[in-house]
Order: structure tokens, then sequence, then C-alpha cells
């Protein structure tokens, strides 16, 4: 784990520049030195990769260095730093959505049986003579919401009617088609 800690070459160009030759907050340096193994655990039981806990932490304890000032009661440190790697994992969650995972082998995908063709065109025979059966108004709008693909309002303007109007007769349809004789056996 690295720290955001002058090294002998910045400090030197700290210096050069004009700058303080110590890092800007000493305490800052001294607290990570003390509570950097506990944090990096708490980073640890936040993900599975030891290398992205790492990171995690280095990111939390730079919003912690930013906000350093900021900071009036430094006995709550550890919480706020908790907190930090919470807030800093919870946005890495919502933008990858899946987290990956190094691992030795591949998983082998599971190869389902090939559908039968012949069946496949049976049920498929079976379920329009289904959707002829409904009352032209439902099967308009079933065949516009499943065979079309369009959403509740694109069906409702398409036909003119509201979006309720589209649930409930596309509702009612679908049970229609549920209890279709025809249907039963694919249950």
């Amino acid at each position: 784990m690295t720290t955001p800690v002058c090294t002998g070459a910045s400090r030197a160009a700290s210096a050069t520049a004009g700058h303080h030759p110590h890092p800007p907050y000493a305490s800052f340096s001294s607290y990570v030195r003390a509570r950097g193994p506990v944090l990096l655990r708490t980073a640890r039981s936040l993900t599975a990769n030891p290398c992205d806990a790492e990171d995690l932490l280095q990111t939390a304890l730079a919003k912690t260095y930013v906000a350093w000032e900021r900071i009036e009661d430094h006995r709550a440190l550890d919480g706020y730093v908790r907190r930090a790697l919470l807030n800093t994992r919870t946005s890495q969650w919502r933008k990858r959505k899946v987290d990956e995972f190094a691992c030795e082998e591949l998983p082998e995908r599971e190869t389902l049986p090939a559908p039968d063709p012949a069946e496949q065109q049976s049920l498929h025979d079976a379920m329009w003579r289904a959707v002829l059966k409904l009352p032209d108004r439902q099967r308009a709008m079933v065949v516009l919401r499943y065979y079309e693909d369009l959403s509740e309002a694109q069906t409702a303007e398409v036909l003119g009617v509201s979006i309720g109007t589209v649930k409930s007769a596309v509702s009612r349809a679908l049970g229609k088609l549920r209890e279709d004789p025809e249907l039963t056996p694919v249950r």
C-alpha cells in the first residue's frame, strides 16, 4: 500500500519550488502509519481482490487528506475513512455492476440440449392460434407488445388509448392465453 507522503525526491522538488519541505499534514502521515493495517483489513472486507482493496484504501485516504483541515474531531478519523471506503466502493459497484474475479480456470458453459425444431414450431403454431382467438383489440395489443416489442406507452400511442387501457387489456389477454387448452401442456 502506498500513502500520499512526500518522498525524498518529491521533498527536494518541493523545496526548490519554494514549498515547505514537509508534508502539509504530518499528523495525516502519522495517522496512516498507525492505522493503515486496520483500515486495509476493512477495505479487504469490501472487495474480493487484495489489489482492489489497496486501491480502495488509497482513494479513501486521498479523500481524507483533502478534507483533513475540515475534520474537527481527529478521534473519529477511523469512522470518516470507513465511510469514505464504503462510499467509494458503492460508487464502484454502481459504475461496474459486475465485479471481475481472476480464476485459474475458465468455467465451462453449461450446454443445454438444443430444442427440438418440430416442438418449437408446434408451440409457435399453438401460441399463434391462441392469439388469433383473442378479441381484435386484445390481439392487437398483444401483437404490438410482444411480437413487435413496443412499450406500453408506444402501444397506447399507436392505438390511441391510455396506458392503463393497454395494461388491463393485455393482462386480460394473457389470462385468456394461460387458460387456452391448447397451451395447457406447455406450462
